[in-house]
């Protein structure tokens, strides 16, 4: 196999394969991403065997077609420092010697690489779907941005480390959650495909999801997504991924929604993530908790750490009605606001010191986060 491709190109098709591999895997083979070349293009994959990408590139000149296993992180060093525009990649077999080898040649720069068999390679599958959901490359994106920080992949109950995919008619829904918030997003979709889809609430894992979210490139285009038996399959541009679905049934999310609050603030995001990110401040490992005191017109956020000290935040908010003291973890606050425009505005529902909190934007999307212990 031979080719030269651009250096900007294979770098970004190798650090894509790059956050689906774990270097501490056992197996050196899946440290690795294939290279296939032939008829003037060129297609990346790499495993874990949970999440699988593909990654499909034209920007290349195939001399001699074939296959090859490439070191991803040797790759990407070599790509990173390069300083050349185009990259030239050759199976070769060392004089003398019965032994094949891979030579990179970058500028002025060669490297000489050992050679693993890529038919041990695990497959990565590419799209042929004809039943799949079509969603805006935008929407689907910011969707995930908004619900994938909630999961818990750590969690060994429920299906609480993945993303919920929930269809309803023409309305998707997006929910996740580590048991102590949620977070929900609601986008229309379209479905394409003679079958009719049989809703099955699948959940998708929040490693696939994050590699989703970095595959969408740009605003302009849609993402085609397949839910299968076991699996899901994503194809968008040049890239295809691959997931094995989350086992376990999720919670019934709808359920955690509080009824009708007693009270609706309007706030700015900008104004209260300053405030929570203040209150932060003062916070450390055993103490995450913030008091957040609602008054007629104010808002004050308290914190108190023995290993810090104490901080006092104030922000004016149309608040009318009796004093509402409750106790949130703070971070949990500062991870839904980051990701809103600073301009933004929410609205924050509230019962009562003891109920959970809801935060809803305009475009639907819905926060809900369970207070702590009062005590300190």
């Amino acid at each position: 196999m031979k080719l030269s491709c651009s250096r900007s190109t294979l770098l970004s098709g190798f650090q894509m394969i790059g956050s689906v591999i774990s270097s501490r895997s056992p197996k050196e083979i899946l440290k690795c991403a294939k290279l296939e070349a032939g008829d003037g293009k060129a297609t990346l994959s790499g495993t874990d065997l949970e999440v699988s990408i593909r990654f499909d590139f034209e920007e290349v000149e195939v001399m001699v077609p074939g296959e090859i296993l490439l070191s991803v992180h040797e790759l990407v060093a070599i790509l990173r420092e390069a300083s050349t525009d185009s990259v030239e990649i050759e199976l070769k077999k060392d004089d003398g010697a019965d032994q094949d080898y891979i030579l990179i040649q970058a500028g002025k720069s060669e490297f000489r690489l050992s050679v693993n068999d890529p038919s041990e390679f695990p497959s990565v599958e590419s799209f042929s779907e004809s039943n799949f959901f079509e969603l805006p490359i935008q929407s689907f994106r910011e969707m995930i941005r908004r619900t994938v920080f909630a999961t818990d992949p750590e969690s060994t109950r429920y299906a609480l480390g993945g993303v919920l995919f929930d269809v309803e008619n023409v309305k998707l829904t997006l929910a996740a959650t580590d048991g102590r918030r949620l977070a929900m997003v609601e986008s229309a979709c379209t479905y394409q495909g003679e079958e009719a889809y049989q809703n099955n609430r699948p959940v998708i894992p929040a490693k696939a999801m994050s590699l989703i979210e970095k595959t969408l490139i740009g605003d302009e285009g849609s993402i085609q997504i397949a839910i299968r038996a076991n699996d899901v399959i994503v194809k968008s541009g040049r890239s295809t991924i691959f997931g094995r679905l989350v086992e376990g049934r999720f919670p019934k999310y709808r359920d955690v929604i509080p009824p009708e609050p007693t009270y609706n603030i309007d706030l700015e995001v900008g104004t209260f993530y300053g405030a929570a990110r203040q209150a932060q401040i003062v916070t450390d490992v055993e103490t995450r908790g913030v008091d957040f005191i609602f008054a007629n017109g104010l808002l004050t956020l308290k914190s108190v750490a023995a290993s810090v000290g104490e901080s006092k935040v104030e922000i004016p908010i149309p608040f009318e009605g009796d004093e509402i003291v409750i106790t949130f973890d703070v971070r949990y606050l500062a991870d839904f606001l980051k990701i809103l425009d600073s301009a933004a505005h929410i609205r924050l529902q509230l019962i009562d010191s003891d109920s959970a909190a809801v935060l809803k934007t305009d475009d639907g999307y819905t926060y809900v986060i369970m207070p702590l212990s009062q005590a300190r």
